[in-house]
């Protein structure tokens, strides 16, 4: 699984729950609706940096945005390297 990917879901779910529309966390945060947008669809690699902004403003922990989702904990993982 790409973690852009599963970081986006995770924000979109999160900046939903909290009822914000990408325009309005986007006038909350200063991050752009255009970054937002690209966030959530898996384009962008945020920093670690920008994922403590994000996650402040949603108000919930960084962690939060990179948690393993239930589609993330079903794919199949390689085996470790020997």
């Amino acid at each position: 699984m790409d973690m852009r990917k599963l970081v986006g879901r995770n924000f979109s779910r999160l900046r939903k729950q909290k009822g914000f529309t990408q325009e309005k966390f986007a006038e909350a945060s200063g991050f752009t609706q255009q970054y937002i947008s690209g966030l959530e669809n898996g384009r962008r690699n945020p920093t670690v940096v920008t994922l403590f902004e994000l996650a402040s403003t949603l108000g919930v922990s960084h962690v939060a945005l990179v948690m393993p989702d239930e589609e993330f904990s079903r794919r199949p993982r390689a085996p470790p390297d020997s």
